[in-house]
């Protein structure tokens, strides 16, 4: 953009907001890629289910640590031909790949584990700074728009990746089983072609968006108290983490126990679904790698089921508020979660998921537009990167603590770990709905009018 930008931003035509969120299709196509097949990793390569807990610790204490140093650094970067943000997607994209091509070479534990500590930190470092590009690159009035782009993104990115080992088993043809210590054919094609989407989608919105020169007055400021070293930026992330906004705090709380639903059913559900529906025995069994092909193309079903609730959100949100809309889609959630219990025909497991995409499409968005206006416009990538902790402590906690559930409670009974997910986001959804205080959620256009006046909605 020109160096004239005066502050003031304009309105972005759909294309332009389709290139910035393209890259968001290749991070969401590496993480599901992850969540859909690192339990059926892990115990190809020996791990006990009451194992997989901790060995998805990667996930949660990199993003723990790496998201708010992410956001603290991208707000104070600026380079006059790579901009803000888009540096850290191209670093984050390039060694995320790199880990996605060597995951399914993978002979040990330990190796994978490595590798997905790996994906995790690179992965946290290419996504991080999205969110604030949005609050960066859109006006107000579009703010919303923005973030169900991101939705739609997601969607068609994790549909794709979760249903790849199963399309690399029945349209191409390629085994789906491996002896213990390796790893499925299907499954190691798969993160191969993950890698490519990833680098190519992030890079094209790299190349395709410009961003626009900082125009708070203060960015020198910012600039010169970054150079104070980490003690500095370590203070000043805490600071923001003591006078967090009050709707922040309570939207905050609302993820701290979404997230743990969403996590036991990446840890435990294709498993589940190859134990408890199918009646497999273990990775080496044909029934269970059935089983498990199944369950990942189930998973792409919710990612499909996004992609169509996501065009008609917005609607809904501006119909009934962004706390009620949660709320509801939070119940859907979990009962989506709930009745993979009571399922007696496999194929039924593509109705339960049909609420879990109909809750994701909402945690995508609505929890990120209502915080869109009370936040601070020169710490947007210090808060999203806060944010983000109290969707990673529960799945720490999970990791630490749910192993020792699952091996002295629940006797190793994958399917009763998804229904705590789904009692779990129940209690979210209660929380969102008696605690969040709004007067209304103001829709897109009341939202630009109260900004020109000089105001923020609430």
């Amino acid at each position: 953009m020109s160096s004239a930008y005066t502050g003031t931003k304009p309105r972005l035509r759909l294309s332009e907001i389709i290139n910035m969120s393209v890259g968001f299709f290749g991070i969401q196509f590496g993480w599901d890629l992850q969540r859909a097949n690192m339990g059926r990793i892990y115990e190809n390569l020996g791990a006990n289910p009451d194992d997989v807990p901790i060995l998805f610790l990667a996930a949660p204490l990199t993003g723990l640590i790496v998201q708010p140093i992410i956001g603290y650094l991208s707000d104070r970067t600026w380079h006059p031909r790579w901009g803000r943000r888009r540096p850290y997607f191209m670093i984050g994209a390039i060694l995320s790949s790199i880990a996605l091509i060597f995951m399914p070479h993978s002979s040990e534990l330990w190796m994978a584990a490595g590798l997905l500590w790996v994906l995790d930190v690179f992965g946290n470092v290419a996504m991080e700074p999205f969110r604030a590009f949005v609050t960066d690159k859109l006006p107000d009035s579009q703010v919303n728009r923005g973030f169900i782009m991101q939705s739609l993104m997601i969607g068609i990115g994790g549909s794709v990746a979760s249903a790849l080992p199963w399309m690399m088993k029945n349209v191409f043809h390629y085994t789906n089983t491996a002896e213990q210590g390796s790893i499925p054919e299907n499954v190691r094609l798969s993160f191969y072609t993950g890698a490519f989407f990833f680098l190519t989608a992030v890079l094209y919105t790299v190349f395709t968006t410009k961003e626009y020169p900082p125009s708070d007055v203060g960015f020198k400021e910012k600039v010169k108290e970054s150079n104070k070293g980490f003690g500095g930026g370590a203070r000043e992330i805490l600071h923001a983490l003591r006078n967090m906004p009050p709707r922040m705090r309570i939207v905050s709380l609302v993820q701290f126990f979404t997230w743990p639903g969403l996590f036991l059913m990446w840890f435990y559900y294709t498993t589940a679904v190859a134990v408890n529906v199918f009646g497999g025995k273990d990775a080496s069994d044909p029934v269970y790698a059935k089983g498990a092909d199944f369950g990942s193309l189930t998973l792409s079903f919710y990612s499909v089921v996004t992609i169509a609730f996501a065009f008609v959100l917005p609607f809904i949100a501006d119909k009934l508020g962004r706390k009620l809309t949660h709320t509801i889609c939070l119940l859907c959630g979990a009962l989506g979660l709930i009745s993979v219990s009571w399922v007696v025909d496999k194929n039924l497991l593509f109705v339960s998921m049909v609420g879990i995409g109909i809750a994701w499409t909402s945690i995508l968005s609505m929890p990120y537009a209502m915080l869109s206006g009370v936040l601070p416009k020169d710490k947007v990538g210090i808060y999203m990167g806060i944010f983000n902790f109290f969707i990673v402590l529960p799945e720490i906690i999970a990791s630490l603590g749910f192993g020792w559930l699952m091996r002295n409670v629940l006797h190793n009974d994958r399917l009763a770990a998804v229904k705590i997910g789904g009692g779990l986001m129940i209690l979210a959804a209660l929380i969102c709905f008696f605690f969040i205080k709004e007067k209304k959620d103001v829709d897109p256009i009341e939202t630009a009018k109260l900004e020109i006046e000089g105001e923020r909605p609430v």
